[in-house]
Parts: structure tokens; C-alpha cells; sequence
């Protein structure tokens, strides 16, 4: 089941789409107005998925300036996901020594979910899914601080991770490295968990491919 998402959530995922495609580019305005006019919402949703999307590092808000879209460049981005994979695996090889049988059979749940959005081809159900997927793996790590940081960095790169979804393949990919993560974390084997984790996120090769071929398609659109 899809988790419900506030006008505010709704808000912020179609902000965060337009960034990482590039229809909104590093350092253009975003105007309260005129996102009020184009989705039809009070200025309260429009203003709460702005502070979201700042919190995240994704937008900054400029006194008398109004918000507009952060800067991250594109050797930034691949050095924030080489961080994300290693606090990832991290979050991996301690859960295989803490998670309890009550959180592994939560993630196997969730894991199932994903197959199903996967069956179903719809990548931004099958997204949600796996940012639960991936969360409940930084809770089954049971280090608070360790949680916090990888959700933070998670956070902000989630619409790179989302656009990557779209790429033909990718999520069927996606679910069988998650198969990887599920029977490493069952076995309580901290080491392949890390490393599937860690191929999972890194981006470079065919992954780095990926994501440019993902950032591009809205100019083949």
C-alpha cells in the first residue's frame, strides 16, 4: 500500500521532479504566485513544500529575494551518493547483528510491496516503496545518529534516486539487488549486506550512465 502523501508531500515531489529534470535550473525562482496558479492550491501547501525542499538542502530561501533552486553540481552529486552508499552499508552490516524478527519480516514485507509496484511498472509507487524499504534498514541499524545522517543525505538526493527509476530497467534492477540486501540481512551476514547496499547506491559505470540518461530525458521529451 502506497503511503498517503499531504497536498504539502504532493507539492514538494512535482518541485523536486522539475529540479532534477531540469526544467526547474540551479538558481531560478520559485514564486509563490505563480506555483499557487499552476496547482491550483492556497498559498499555505505552496509555502510548506518550500520549507521541505529547503530543509533538504534543495531550495534556498533568500530574504526579499524570495526561494529559489539551490545549486548542486553534478561532481557534487555523484560525491553525495558515494557518501550515501557508504552510509548505507554502514546501516546494513550493523542491522544484520540488531534487527530483530519482527523488523526483518517488516522489510521483507516491504520488500514484496516493491515487487508488486515492480509487476505493475509503476516506478513512482515502486519509488515510495523503496524509500520505506531503505528506511527500515536505518532503523534496524539501532544507532540514532547513524539513522539520522543516512535519512538527511537520503532525503536530498530522493529525486535523483526517483528519475533514476524511470530508466528502462532500472527497477527491476533495483529489485533483485534489493533481493540481495533481504537474504544478506536473513543470514545475519553484515559484510554482503554492506557490499549489496553499497553496489546498490554508488553511482559509477553503468550507474553513472544511468543517472545522466535519467537527467536527460526530459530533452527528449
Amino acid at each position: 500500500m502506497t503511503n498517503k502523501l499531504t497536498r504539502a508531500d504532493q507539492l514538494r515531489e512535482s518541485i523536486e521532479e522539475d529540479i532534477a529534470t531540469g526544467a526547474l535550473p540551479p538558481g531560478a525562482p520559485l514564486d509563490e504566485a505563480e506555483l499557487t496558479a499552476r496547482f491550483q492550491v492556497s498559498r499555505t501547501p505552496v509555502r510548506e513544500a518550500l520549507l521541505q525542499l529547503a530543509s533538504a538542502g534543495m531550495v534556498e530561501m533568500r530574504p526579499r529575494h524570495g526561494a529559489v533552486v539551490a545549486k548542486i553540481s553534478l561532481h557534487r552529486l555523484i560525491e553525495m551518493f558515494e557518501v550515501m552508499a557508504e552510509l548505507e552499508a554502514m546501516c546494513g552490516r550493523l542491522a544484520a547483528r540488531r534487527m530483530n524478527t519482527a523488523q526483518l519480516d517488516e522489510l521483507k514485507s516491504a520488500h514484496l510491496a516493491c515487487e508488486q509496484a515492480r509487476d505493475s511498472d509503476d516506478p513512482d509507487n515502486y519509488y515510495h516503496l523503496n524509500e520505506r524499504f531503505h528506511c527500515l534498514i536505518y532503523q534496524g541499524s539501532h544507532n540514532g545518529f547513524l539513522h539520522d545522517q543516512a535519512k538527511a543525505l537520503h532525503k536530498l538526493l530522493r529525486p535523483y534516486r526517483r528519475l533514476q527509476l524511470r530508466v528502462k530497467g532500472r527497477m527491476g534492477a533495483s529489485f533483485s539487488e534489493h533481493q540481495a540486501v533481504v537474504d544478506a540481512l536473513g543470514k545475519g551476514d553484515g559484510e554482503a549486506a554492506a557490499a549489496a547496499l553499497r553496489g546498490h547506491i554508488v553511482v559509477q559505470g553503468e550507474r553513472f550512465g544511468d543517472l545522466i540518461a535519467a537527467l536527460s530525458q526530459v530533452d527528449a521529451v
